[in-house]
């Protein structure tokens, strides 16, 4: 049995969950506090657990010390969430718990004498939680191209390390393209972790620059879309930000794109971005540019070529993370 922590926050971690475990042999549980909708299919059991975060504004100390991110003192939903992991763990037991993401979580399957494979994450990850946390992890996943970004912080952990590839929910998805026309299609690609992008943001776009069919999955103000893989094959050039899923997405796509950071914890996105840029996979962004600059970026993005993205090492990810867990389970 295979434990599976699932950050609650936006569609990313739960969809590279659900991507991975349709590929596991080993029976999983997922455990998460955020509802898993038709991804509880992928997995032989779901554990709902308590929220941490609803006393966020009067939390106490909640890095112990800056040694951690997210254990507030005398907080009632961190006890009660702990107990049920706690809980879970001691009459389960497990084989590895895999934890995307929580350093605490991390912690305290350790603490039960539980194997601990983290989902690694762009970015500057040289903090004190995040070295505690990939030092007692058993094993690292990391979900991008090794080639492309190959960050010096996680040289430690070498030896313990999987780069997998890019993992996205579309891979294997036949990609027919975008349909010959008059006017070059763009795509802006937003996801539900926030973007600083909205609808009224795409109209002011369309309006100035109508040389292009502009469109927009995602972003503030407009609706969410669950299949958004026509919209994106049809693209002549993707506008999206630099998370892992999208970035994923956009490869498995194999579409020409502008990449943009957001702000994250960690420079996570402005990592991914400079990595791709610099290896000619997209165009990539600190931020979101200057209107007058759009036309310039997204032909600088058409005169790349699409079949660059096959280095980001979508083709098979999801499977070769879960043939990682399937080898420590049973080494267990």
């Amino acid at each position: 049995m295979i434990g599976y922590y699932i950050h609650h926050r936006g569609h990313g971690h739960r969809t590279r969950a659900s991507s991975i475990c349709a590929h596991l042999r080993t029976p999983v549980t997922a455990l998460s506090s955020a509802a898993l909708g038709d991804a509880a299919d992928d997995f032989d059991d779901v554990v709902r657990l308590p929220r941490d975060d609803l006393a966020v504004d009067t939390a106490h100390d909640p890095t112990a010390h800056e040694v951690l991110h997210w254990a507030p003192t005398h907080d009632d939903g961190l006890r009660e969430r702990m107990h049920a992991l706690g809980s879970w763990i001691a009459e389960a037991r497990p084989s590895l718990l895999v934890v995307d993401v929580s350093v605490e979580v991390t912690l305290l399957a350790r603490l039960y004498g539980i194997p601990v494979v983290v989902s690694a994450m762009p970015g500057e990850r040289t903090d004190t939680a995040h070295t505690l946390a990939y030092s007692v992890a058993d094993h690292l996943i990391a979900s991008w191209s090794q080639e492309v970004y190959d960050p010096h912080w996680m040289r430690a952990y070498a030896g313990k390390t999987s780069y997998v590839g890019g993992i996205s929910r579309f891979d294997g998805r036949p990609a027919p393209g975008p349909a010959s026309s008059g006017k070059p299609r763009v795509l802006v690609m937003s996801g539900s972790g926030g973007s600083s992008i909205t609808v009224d943001d795409l109209r002011r776009l369309s309006a100035r620059f109508p040389e292009y069919i502009w469109d927009g999955v995602g972003v503030a103000g407009g609706s969410w879309l669950d299949d958004p893989w026509p919209a994106l094959t049809a693209a002549d050039v993707v506008i999206g930000h630099a998370g892992q899923n999208t970035v994923a997405d956009i490869a498995a796509a194999a579409r020409p794109a502008v990449v943009i950071a957001e702000a994250r914890p960690f420079d996570e996105q402005h990592a991914t971005a400079h990595a791709l840029d610099r290896s000619g996979l997209a165009v990539g962004l600190d931020g979101w540019p200057d209107p007058d600059r759009w036309p310039e970026l997204i032909e600088r993005a058409r005169g790349l070529d699409p079949i660059e993205w096959k280095r980001w090492r979508v083709d098979g990810a999801a499977a070769r993370a879960a043939a990682v867990l399937d080898d420590l389970a049973r080494s267990r």
